[in-house]
């Protein structure tokens, strides 16, 4: 859980994050990965206590650990780092939360109301030529953003969300440890959005 500051002040933990969160803003990569390294287990459990299960939560603890990068320079060091932190993932769990129970409304059944039944409404899903391009012309920036990562960083993304291989399964193929495949894929994701981020007006 969050470490809570002491009435003389911040803990060594604590200022050693916020020494790191100054590196990162820095350009410091590896800082950033520390941070990551330090938090990752304990950011895992707190978000599988958030949505009651285990599925998913690897890909949970990675988006949360890159939302809170994008957000790094909007944090105040009047806080501890991992409060800040477990915020963010505790907002990011309950959305995914929110979401998913969203998706299981079945689409036939009729919704029961304190003034009846009503059924849902399903959204036109008519073709549309002219989303099909835009959804292809996405695709492509996307694709040729994967395509310019560095090597190790392209391998493990592509096995990942292309191929829908677990971490374990890419650790298993590339002969790597565990640790080292979710620091690659974390690092891969965040060029993506850096690329990914000046062409923002083209997606």
């Amino acid at each position: 859980m969050p470490e809570d500051q002491t009435k003389t002040g911040w803990s060594a933990s604590s200022q050693k994050d916020r020494e790191l969160v100054s590196r990162a803003l820095e350009g410091d990569q590896r800082a950033y990965a520390l941070l990551v390294q330090k938090y990752q287990k304990g950011l895992s459990l707190h978000i599988k206590r958030t949505i009651g299960d285990t599925k998913g939560i690897e890909d949970l603890v990675q988006e949360a650990f890159m939302k809170a990068f994008k957000a790094l320079d909007t944090y105040s060091t009047s806080y501890a780092f991992s409060t800040w932190l477990y915020k963010i993932a505790s907002n990011h769990a309950i959305d995914h939360k929110r979401k998913r129970r969203l998706a299981t409304i079945s689409l036939d059944k009729p919704t029961q109301t304190k003034e009846g039944e009503v059924r849902q409404q399903v959204p036109d899903t008519t073709y549309r030529p002219d989303r099909r391009i835009e959804g292809g012309q996405r695709a492509n920036i996307i694709q040729e953003a994967i395509d310019s990562l560095p090597p190790k960083y392209r391998r493990v993304i592509v096995m990942r969300h292309q191929q829908e291989k677990s971490y374990e399964e890419i650790a298993q193929e590339l002969n790597l440890p565990l640790g080292t495949v979710k620091a690659h894929i974390f690092r891969a994701r965040r060029l993506l959005y850096t690329r990914l981020r000046d062409k923002r007006d083209s997606l």
